[in-house]
C-alpha cells in the first residue's frame, strides 16, 4: 500500500472513529425523546431491531456462516452468554439513567472506563502497567473515594455503568467473534426474554404497535439503527487506525454527554460531582500523555527498526 493509500486509510478511519464516538455522545438526545415509554420496552425494540439489521448485513456481506461456527464451540458460547448479560443490563442502566435525569452520571461513567479497563488488564491479563498508568487509576480511585467519604454520596450508576462495560469488554477481548457477529449473537441470546416480557409483561401505551402512530414506531426501530450504526463504525475506524490513536477519540462520547446533560438538559452540577469530574478529567489527561508518549516511542522504535532493515540489506 503506497503511502497516500495509507493516509487516505487513515483519514477514512478519523472520520469513522469521530461518527462512531459522537453518535454514542449524543444518543442521550434519542432516549431523551422516547422516555415517555418504559426502558425495558426501549430495551426489548433495541434488542429486536438490532437483530434483524445485523442479520441483514450479516447475509448481504457472506458473513452468515460465522455464526453457525460460533455454535461449534458451547464454551465460548457460554462465555459470550456471560458477556450479553452484561451488555444488556449496561443498556437498559443507560436508558435508565437517561430518562430519569441522569446523565452526567452516565458521562462520570464513560470517563472512567478507560482506567477501569487499565486496571482489570493488570489484574487478570497479567499486563504491567507504566507508572503514569498506576497514577491515573490511583488517582480516578481517589476521586471517587473522595465524593463517598467527603459527600457521603456513592455515584453507582456511574460505577455500575463502568463495571458492567469494561468486565463486558474484558470477557469480549477473550473470545474470537468479530464485531458484527458477535453483536448479533448477544442480541439473538437477549431476544428469547425480550420476546417474553413483551409479549406478557408490556403494558404501556406504546408496546402495541399497530396503534402507535408512524412517527412513534419510527423512533422504536431507530433503536437498533442506534445500537448498530456505531458499533459498526468503530469497527471500520478500528481497521484503518491504530488501537493506541483510536483510543484518544473515546473522550468525545462522553463529553458530549457532559455537554447535553449541563447545557441542554440543565442537570445541576454539584459540588460532589464536581469535584469527581475534576479528578477523573486530571486521570484522564495523565493518561493520555502517557498513551500520547508510548504511542511516540513505538512509531521512532518501528522507524529504527525498518532503518536498520535497510541499512543491512544494502550492505548486503
Amino acid at each position: 500500500m503506497t503511502p497516500e493509500e495509507l493516509a487516505r486509510r487513515s483519514k477514512h478511519g478519523v472520520f469513522f472513529a469521530i461518527a462512531a464516538y459522537t453518535i454514542w455522545g449524543i444518543a442521550p438526545v434519542y432516549f431523551k425523546w422516547v422516555a415517555h415509554v418504559p426502558p425495558f420496552e426501549i430495551l426489548a425494540h433495541r434488542v429486536f431491531w438490532a437483530f434483524a439489521l445485523v442479520f441483514l448485513l450479516l447475509v448481504g456481506t457472506r458473513r452468515l456462516h460465522r455464526v453457525v461456527t460460533a455454535f461449534q464451540s458451547p464454551k465460548q458460547l457460554g462465555w459470550l452468554a456471560l458477556a450479553t448479560l452484561l451488555i444488556g443490563f449496561n443498556w437498559f442502566l443507560f436508558i435508565w439513567a437517561v430518562a430519569n435525569d441522569f446523565i452526567l452520571d452516565a458521562s462520570l461513567g464513560y470517563y472512567i472506563n478507560p482506567l477501569l479497563n487499565v486496571a482489570i488488564g493488570m489484574l487478570f491479563f497479567a499486563e504491567r502497567l507504566r507508572k503514569l498508568q498506576l497514577w491515573a487509576v490511583g488517582l480516578a480511585f481517589v476521586g471517587v473515594t473522595i465524593q463517598i467519604i467527603t459527600f457521603g454520596s456513592v455515584p453507582w450508576i456511574a460505577l455500575t455503568l463502568a463495571a458492567s462495560f469494561a468486565t463486558y469488554g474484558a470477557i469480549r477481548k477473550k473470545l474470537p467473534f468479530d464485531s458484527m457477529t458477535g453483536l448479533w449473537l448477544e442480541v439473538m441470546l437477549l431476544l428469547p426474554a425480550m420476546l417474553i416480557y413483551f409479549w406478557l409483561f408490556a403494558d404501556s401505551h406504546a408496546s402495541n404497535m399497530f396503534v402507535n402512530t408512524w412517527q412513534l414506531n419510527v423512533l422504536l426501530v431507530m433503536a437498533g439503527v442506534i445500537t448498530t450504526v456505531p458499533l459498526l463504525c468503530f469497527t471500520a475506524a478500528a481497521q484503518r487506525l491504530r488501537y493506541s490513536t483510536l483510543g484518544f477519540f473515546q473522550y468525545i462520547g462522553p463529553s458530549l454527554m457532559f455537554i447535553l446533560a449541563v447545557v441542554v438538559y440543565g442537570e445541576a452540577l454539584t459540588i460532589d460531582k464536581l469535584v469527581t469530574f475534576v479528578i477523573i478529567w486530571t486521570a484522564l489527561g495523565i493518561y493520555s500523555v502517557d498513551a500520547l508518549r508510548t504511542h511516540r516511542q513505538t512509531r521512532q522504535a518501528a522507524k529504527a527498526e525498518r532503518a536498520s532493515r535497510l541499512a543491512a540489506s544494502a550492505k548486503e
